[in-house]
Formats: C-alpha cells, sequence, structure tokens
C-alpha cells in the first residue's frame, strides 16, 4: 500500500486554509499554516499578491484534492469511492462524503480514540482495533451502521490507551456516532446526513462535476 511521504502542513498551504492535518498542533502556535499562509514553493509568496481567478475545471480540481488530502486517500482510491458513491440511490455528493466518514480510520478519529486521522490511521494498521469482535487492522475498512468497534483487550495495557479515557472526554462526538469511554469502544448509529458533518467544508457537488465532465 502506497502512501504520501512528505509535510502535512504543505498540504493546508496549498489549499489555501487549514485542514486540521495534525490534530491539536494545528490550534497552537506552532502551526505552519499561521507562520506561512501562502502557498509551498519558490514563488508561493509571490502568489499571494496575485488576483487569480480561477476556471470552472480549477476550482472542481481543488476541491477534489482538498477532499483527498482531508481523509488521507490517494487518487484512486479516491476514484473507486466515487464510484460506489454513483452507483447508490440518491446524492452522489452525500453517498461519497457518507462512504469517506465510514471508514474505519475516520470512525476512530471521530470517536476521540485519535487527535487525526493520521494518527488513527496508524493506530489502526497495529491492530489495536477489532470490528464486531474481529481483529481488523485495514484503515479503508467501510463500516455498517451497527458495527461495533472496540480497542483490543491486550492493547488497552498499552500506555496510550490507558490514558485515552481521561483525553476523549474533552473530545466532542458526533449524534451519528455512539462511543463508550469505559470501556474503550463505539459504534456508528447510522450513516451521517450532511447537516452533521458541518465541519467538513467541502463542497461535493465540485467534485462530482469534477468526475462527470
Amino acid at each position: 500500500m502506497s502512501k504520501r511521504i512528505g509535510p502535512a502542513c504543505k498540504l493546508c498551504r496549498r489549499e489555501g486554509e487549514k485542514l486540521f492535518l495534525k490534530g491539536e498542533r494545528c490550534l497552537g502556535s506552532k502551526c505552519a499554516f499561521d507562520r506561512r499562509a501562502f502557498a509551498p514553493g519558490a514563488h508561493g509568496k509571490d502568489a499571494q499578491f496575485k488576483r487569480q481567478r480561477l476556471s470552472d475545471y480549477a476550482r472542481q480540481l481543488r476541491e477534489k484534492q482538498k477532499a483527498r488530502r482531508v481523509y488521507g486517500i490517494l487518487e484512486a482510491q479516491f476514484r473507486r469511492y466515487f464510484q460506489e458513491a454513483l452507483r447508490r440511490p440518491g446524492m452522489t455528493g452525500l453517498n461519497l462524503l457518507q462512504i469517506l466518514e465510514s471508514r474505519l480510520d475516520n470512525v476512530v478519529y471521530r470517536m476521540g480514540y485519535a487527535e487525526s486521522r493520521a494518527k488513527a490511521r496508524v493506530l489502526v494498521t497495529h491492530g489495536h482495533f477489532n470490528v464486531n469482535g474481529r481483529r481488523t487492522d485495514v484503515p479503508s475498512y467501510v463500516l455498517r451502521p451497527g458495527d461495533l468497534i472496540e480497542v483490543r483487550a491486550v492493547s488497552r495495557n498499552r500506555t496510550y490507551f490507558k490514558g485515552l479515557p481521561e483525553a476523549v472526554e474533552g473530545r466532542n462526538v458526533p449524534t451519528w456516532i455512539n462511543r463508550n469511554a469505559d470501556p474503550l469502544s463505539g459504534s456508528m448509529a447510522k450513516l451521517p446526513e450532511r447537516h452533521e458533518l458541518s465541519d467538513i467544508r467541502l463542497n461535493e457537488q465540485l467534485i462530482v462535476e469534477f468526475y462527470s465532465r
């Protein structure tokens, strides 16, 4: 499985907004976006002073790239998710967001067991979670409503998970997810509606238009 290796903060700077790829670090004074709020590259600083009028294609591309970067997904897999969203009944844009939100690494992040999706991906890959009683180490595993996610009994003895119940108290949980901090478990109650994803600042219709060209 391939993955992107490089500074995550450059992705935020390229999109011109915070994508919160590093969790709590993005809220502090060490956030690179706050210190260098211009596009990366040799001419990034000059570009911020130029008035740019993006074409329709450019706006669609940027929105697609932003979605990929928020959820940490490569192009081929993202395109497969879009094809699956097309096959499902209903609005394609909402279907796509629901698929992305149903990924195991995203649900672990949403439950507050990791401060970022990248950290959640690492925890899942290292095999710290069970899904419906079975060890699952695939971050892209797509959950269904009612699936039970729990930290494995062996993993609960690790230092990170011992202090997790106190840490998750200050982390909000979406209405479509159930969380039980003791023991460390939770479930996806239902697929999220668009108004329940208000923190995701994406225009999914532009993504639909990009792939529909």
